[in-house]
């Protein structure tokens, strides 16, 4: 089967039944997304789908339809996404292994929603677990993202 990473066709050959995540990682080398419970769960293997954040531990190949972007897709060859810089800029990570998954989810949320209230965020944000905590961190980053992305 073909399926196109970050811009990149590949053609792989797995069992209908293999995660997406275990083809980025295994198949590809790509990885940025984490495995962190399996179960969709904890957000650690986000990437999005056509845009769409998705949990890449639940999609089987069988299922994948449409372009597939990764943490390492996610910004220009020589420039950071706009979510990708709110985070430097507001140290969100700690021991980050959390963070890519929390990147993809906030850069769609985004997509949708380019002037949300801290609720909204919050609310976005809730199925992305951080161990560390850094939930205020990542609030502010989402906010500074989302005016950033407004006036470009």
């Amino acid at each position: 089967m073909q399926i196109t990473v970050n811009g990149n066709q590949h053609e792989i050959d797995v069992e209908d039944d293999m995660p997406l995540l275990w083809i980025l990682r295994d198949e590809l080398g790509i990885t940025g997304p984490k495995y962190g419970c399996g179960i969709a769960q904890c957000g650690a293997c986000t990437v999005h789908v056509e845009g769409i954040a998705v949990r890449s531990c639940q999609v089987r190949a069988a299922d994948i339809d449409g372009e597939i972007t990764t943490i390492e897709g996610l910004g220009q060859p020589d420039a950071l996404h706009a979510v990708q810089s709110a985070w430097v800029e507001h140290q969100v990570a700690q021991c980050g292994y959390c963070q890519s998954g929390q990147i993809m989810q906030a850069a769609s949320f985004l997509d949708q929603n380019d002037d949300p209230s801290d609720e909204e965020i919050d609310s976005a944000m809730s199925s992305n677990l951080c161990r560390c905590g850094t939930y205020p961190r990542i609030r502010k980053a989402v906010k500074t993202a989302a005016e950033n992305l407004r006036s470009a």
